[in-house]
């Protein structure tokens, strides 16, 4: 166990199971990256080899005892857990070993209370805490004082909220109701943006790769940036000039992470579908970063979910100057630096081509029946004429490669 003392944070210890032998400690890393962000002094880190988790205890009662020694010794005030626990091993964590104990995805939580500013993104923080929260109030028990203060306890309170079911359920429908309305407002702005066909070109990537740092170096503008997780959560819109004289929208999007909660994805999902509803996606990658291919996989991952993933998509390899020499660029493979403003002209000039390149105007036929398609082809594409006759719609668009692909069938040739 590795041991340091400062005794100006809360501190804590990181527990985690590793199953089978694997190594998991670029997700032990993260965890600390992410204490750190919440404003915890990470005092020791504790890992165990097994076959499962345990279901009561999470990592036994063998090395619970020795959790609870080490706590002790070390005046530990907070035990933060890397995977997601249920209510009644929470419980039973706590009540051995008489400290505060938080797992991965409330701290996770509590980081995203602590950067959302916009009214949208305040709501969708603490829908998502609400859902965390309520299946868990059973194994927690009625007296949730030992929350107090510190980390794990910014967001929607800590009084009756969590202990009145009914509660939290009719405040999560107020919630669900008014980010329904705030994603029709979205869906209008993306609406307007696809009359004035211009392109838009969305920024996904692991949370800090370097996001904020390219919109401000791509745009000329001020987004927040700072060297930790998630410095910025609401998705910024800025006007993108490019070398070709034409424009384009350029978004950023909240970063992703593995082990990234459930019901986050779905309380930030129509902050997420910026990257669905996108023309051409910027995936940035923390070149120097130890565990770039598994981060590569969890933001192709999440890209898939949101049915993303067949976008065009230019991969951006940031802080390649951190490099011994800088790599050459290959077709939608670009090597950066943001900060350094190195390569930035290169990367222009593959948006252009992307964001203008492939484009068909083309007429279809939809039969009524097939409105799937038709639905598909409204959101993905840029409308330049629309009529109706009684058997079914036929369009005039302009598409990209990919939607002239998948609605081949229904082109009028």
């Amino acid at each position: 166990m590795d041991n340091k003392i400062n005794d100006s944070k809360e501190k804590a210890v990181l527990v985690g199971v590793i199953i089978n032998d694997d190594d998991d400690s670029e997700s032990m890393e993260e965890l600390k990256e992410l204490a750190k962000t919440a404003g915890a002094d990470v005092v020791g880190i504790m890992t165990q080899v097994r076959t499962n988790i345990d279901r009561n205890s999470y990592i036994g009662k063998g090395k619970l005892i020795e959790l609870k020694q080490f706590v002790d010794n070390m005046d530990i005030d907070l035990v933060i857990i890397n995977d997601e626990l249920s209510g009644s091993q929470l419980k039973n964590i706590e009540e051995t070993i008489n400290r505060k104990v938080i797992d991965r995805t409330s701290l996770i939580l509590d980081i995203f209370a602590g950067r959302a500013k916009s009214s949208e993104g305040i709501l969708q923080v603490e829908l998502a805490q609400l859902k965390y929260r309520l299946p868990r109030l059973q194994g927690l028990g009625n007296d949730l004082s030992r929350l107090g203060g510190g980390i794990g306890t910014r967001g929607p309170g800590e009084t009756k909220l969590e202990t009145d079911r009914r509660y939290i359920r009719e405040r999560i429908k107020t919630i669900e109701r008014k980010l329904e309305d705030l994603k029709r407002h979205r869906e209008l702005l993306r609406e307007r943006r696809r009359k004035n066909e211009v392109p838009v070109v969305a920024i996904v990537g692991y949370t800090n790769a370097g996001k904020s740092t390219l919109m401000n170096a791509l745009t000329d503008s001020s987004v927040y940036v700072e060297d930790k997780l998630f410095a910025t959560l609401d998705p910024t819109a800025r006007k993108l000039d490019l070398p070709s004289g034409r424009e384009a929208i350029l978004i950023d999007t909240v970063g992703f992470i593995r082990k990234l909660p459930h019901d986050l994805v779905e309380a930030f999902k129509s902050t997420l579908e910026e990257s669905k509803y996108a023309d051409v996606l910027l995936h940035v990658i923390d070149i120097t970063s130890k565990d770039i291919k598994h981060k590569i996989e969890v933001v192709e991952n999440v890209l898939r979910d949101l049915e993303a993933i067949d976008k065009p998509i230019i991969k951006v390899y940031n802080k390649s100057d951190l490099l011994e020499q800088m790599p050459v660029n290959k077709d939608n493979e670009i090597y950066i630096s943001a900060k350094e403003m190195l390569g930035i002209d290169e990367l222009l000039k593959a948006i252009d081509n992307v964001a203008y390149k492939d484009l068909f105007v083309l007429d279809f036929y939809f039969p009524y029946a097939k409105n799937k398609e038709y639905l598909f082809l409204k959101r993905n594409s840029k409308i330049l004429k629309e009529e109706y006759d009684e058997k079914g719609i036929k369009i005039k668009a302009q598409v990209s490669a990919v939607e002239k692909n998948i609605l081949r069938d229904f082109i009028i040739f």
